[in-house]
């Protein structure tokens, strides 16, 4: 989000082009695994259903291919990974179907019109076994999701939950990989006022999930998975030596010596920490191999994708040109090769 340090007088990734090489420079041809789609159809259903309506929602929610495909192009992004979106909190499992019908349907018709700029993950819901079995057959089986998409937390449940052993075994028989994201965080008197959740909340929800991760064993139990925490891991890299000199007084109790072999299993996406002072910190923990590019787009507004984060990549002190590709491109094409088997990309 906002706030990303950026050295005075560098030009922005920002180009005028209308299109992207993938050869040469890995900074105009990025893959970015954390994009945010609300499509215009599940849009106008939701409001036919008189569950939501437009100018009530968030602005990021005003979705459309053209500008996505504008922003893209000014920041040197070929190919977005959507995460789907659907808000509201629906009850009626009949509803809940219906709703993630639309959004999958819509989000493989636009992949199907331009597959070598988008592809998406099939939605998971923590609190619904059934309805997440469908989602992924669904989204992954017939309309070629490349991974799945859960919140880090659910009802104040954390993911990794012994509750969620049905959805994970699921997800481990696919060898899925998994974005996770914050959403469900404290509000009314447990939210700090006047500050938005994803300036803290969002980062601490991100760490939670990772920690509960790690305490449910669950990266042992379910090798297949790959899990992507976004935000550059939350507070996980800085508090990494916390959690291994403290892991004895977890309960279950942690072996400290396996903390930063868990650690070294996740991947972290770039939205928002990349900074002279969050980037040291985070290649302590991982070496760049386990680093994705993420836009946060559109709830990150376009001008600082395009003239502040992107750049603020570009020129980090602490990565050289090798790492810098690794993570604009390298590494998602090594994770998510669906991205790349047969598919003509942008050029």
């Amino acid at each position: 989000m906002a706030g990303i340090q950026t050295a005075a007088g560098i030009a922005p990734a920002a180009g005028t082009e209308n299109s992207i090489s993938t050869e040469g420079d890995a900074r105009r041809a990025r893959v970015d695994v954390h994009h945010h789609y609300t499509a215009p159809e599940w849009i106008e259903w939701a409001e036919a259903k008189g569950i939501a309506h437009r100018q009530a929602l968030p602005p990021w929610t005003r979705w459309d291919v053209d500008t996505a495909l504008s922003v893209m192009d000014r920041a040197g992004i070929s190919t977005s990974v959507l995460t789907v979106a659907m808000l509201g909190r629906l009850q009626d499992p009949k509803t809940r179907k219906e709703s993630a019908r639309v959004a999958l349907g819509a989000a493989g018709d636009l992949v199907k019109s331009h597959p070598d700029r988008f592809a998406f993950y099939a939605p998971v819901f923590l609190d619904s076994p059934d309805l997440t079995t469908w989602s992924l057959s669904h989204g992954m089986d017939e309309l070629g999701a490349i991974g799945a998409s859960v919140r880090t937390s659910a009802n104040g449940t954390y993911l990794g939950d012994p509750s969620h052993d049905r959805i994970l075994t699921e997800l481990n028989s696919r060898s899925a990989v998994v974005s996770t994201h914050p959403m469900d965080i404290p509000r009314g008197d447990m939210a700090l006022q006047g500050v938005p959740p994803f300036l803290c909340d969002f980062l601490m929800d991100t760490t939670r999930a990772a920690i509960n991760l790690i305490l449910n064993g669950t990266l042992d139990r379910y090798p297949n998975l790959t899990f992507i925490l976004p935000h550059g891991g939350g507070f996980l890299p800085y508090i990494a030596s916390r959690v291994e000199l403290f892991g004895g007084h977890l309960t279950p109790k942690v072996d400290s010596a396996r903390v930063r072999d868990y650690l070294h299993r996740f991947y972290y996406d770039t939205a928002g920490p990349m900074s002279p002072a969050a980037t040291p910190t985070l290649l302590s923990v991982v070496d760049s191999s386990r680093i994705l590019y993420g836009s946060d787009w559109p709830p990150t507004p376009s001008h600082l994708v395009t003239d502040v984060t992107a750049p603020a990549l570009d020129e980090d002190p602490a990565l050289d040109e090798d790492q810098r590709r690794r993570i604009n491109r390298d590494n998602a094409h090594r994770l998510l090769p669906a991205l790349t088997a047969g598919l003509p990309r942008h050029a």
